[in-house]
């Protein structure tokens, strides 16, 4: 099964237009990202009082610290993904022209 992909039409305006949208959906993500993982780490380590380690955290365990740390990377990842991707296409439907590329 092949996947057949489609060239979006980007010009230099619609890159320098989408930047501001760009930036402001990148803050949102960030905010969202930090509470979604704040919410996430709750659940997974159900013994944390405060926030989760942080690498020069002598008082926890470095497994411990890497899984935190593991488990932020991916849920930032994710969350960016699905703001840059849904950014684009909003900033696509409104003027024809595909940001990215």
């Amino acid at each position: 099964m092949t996947a057949e992909r489609t060239e979006k039409r980007t010009s230099r305006s619609a890159k320098l237009l989408y930047r501001p949208w760009g930036l402001i959906g990148s803050l949102i993500g960030g905010l969202v990202a930090g509470q979604v993982f704040q919410q996430v780490w709750r659940r997974v380590d159900p013994d944390a009082s405060e926030d989760p380690p942080k690498p020069l955290q002598s008082e926890y365990r470095l497994r411990k610290v890497l899984v935190a740390a593991m488990l932020q990377g991916a849920i930032f990842s994710v969350v960016r993904a699905l703001i840059d991707r849904g950014g684009a296409r909003a900033f696509e439907r409104w003027t024809g022209e595909w940001p990215g590329d």
